[in-house]
């Protein structure tokens, strides 16, 4: 509750300066949530601790189904990434196509975060919706040493999308565009 406190005094401080201003509780929750993502993103932990703190629910969505931890690990905030792992954010969480955190830093090539990520207790065979796996994204994207990494948790390197990559293939340059007949 922590932070709605915070947020009502900083309305409440506008209001006295721009007018009175009237807001839904719908609108001070979207403002809540807005403010949770941007702190992700930025990696302002101090800022995800009042979160937290305030029991603000850390599996929280946006639009497109993404958490704050996914935003964290996407945007290389690695201190934001142990926090929300440290207070109990779902590593496991997909957004709306099925990917996972550890799936977007393995994209962007968050190594540390992509490591730390493969340390909880997710099925390194997870899949997206498309039908691929984290060890399909280091595959496809050259992250050789995280591709050992998840064949070492227990990664099937030749489980396929539906499209007939596996990681192993990927990891070799062979990428398959359409499905194989």
């Amino acid at each position: 509750m922590r932070i709605c406190l915070l947020l009502l005094a900083g309305c409440l401080s506008f209001a006295a300066w721009a007018g009175p201003v009237e807001q839904s509780p719908e609108a001070i929750k979207s403002q809540l949530r807005d403010y949770y993502f941007d702190a992700a993103r930025r990696g302002d932990v101090p800022m995800l601790d009042t979160f937290i703190e305030s029991g603000y629910s850390l599996d929280t969505r946006d639009s497109k189904g993404y958490t704050a931890l996914i935003l964290a690990a996407y945007h290389g905030q690695a201190p934001a990434v142990e926090r929300l792992l440290a207070a109990g954010a779902d590593a496991c969480a997909q957004d709306l196509r099925g990917n996972t955190a550890l799936m977007g830093a393995i994209f962007k090539g968050e190594l540390q975060i992509a490591r730390r990520l493969m340390a909880t207790d997710c099925s390194p065979d997870q899949r997206n919706g498309a039908g691929q796996t984290a060890a399909m994204y280091a595959g496809l994207f050259k992250r050789l040493e995280l591709l050992d990494a998840l064949k070492a948790k227990g990664a099937d390197l030749e489980a396929e999308d539906p499209l007939g990559n596996s990681a192993a293939r990927l990891a070799s340059g062979e990428i398959r565009s359409a499905a194989p007949r």
